[in-house]
């Protein structure tokens, strides 16, 4: 069975892969901080990356290649259900169950490997 997706779902994942793609690409050449400076504010500490030259970088990127990690770290973190989350039947067996009758007989040396 083949399945078929609408055109504009195919447009709108290369629109998404193109402006990812750029945004990645700056925060993999952007250049590390060299230092910071911590500024105590009213409001709280404030710390501001700097280059070599004491110069303020913009505000820190994720790194693009720690960013799959996360989601094993989010995925671990989820809470365990203490209940079912549907209706719940109780199982019903027949008394007698019909049991099928092999035949045995002794295994050869020629025979072919015995699955169990």
């Amino acid at each position: 069975m083949r399945l078929r997706s609408h055109p504009l779902s195919a447009l709108a994942l290369v629109l998404l892969l193109v402006l990812t793609a750029q945004s990645m690409a700056v925060a993999r050449g952007m250049p590390g901080a060299a230092g910071s400076i911590v500024l105590c504010t009213g409001t709280g500490p404030v710390t501001i990356l700097t280059d070599a030259e004491g110069q303020p970088l913009g505000p820190a990127h994720v790194c693009p290649d720690c960013t799959l990690s996360l989601i094993v770290t989010i995925a671990d973190a989820a809470p365990a259900t203490s209940r079912p989350l549907g209706r719940a039947e109780a199982l019903v067996l027949p008394a007698s169950i019909p049991v099928l009758q092999r035949s045995v007989h002794p295994f050869s040396a020629r025979d072919p490997p015995a699955q169990a």
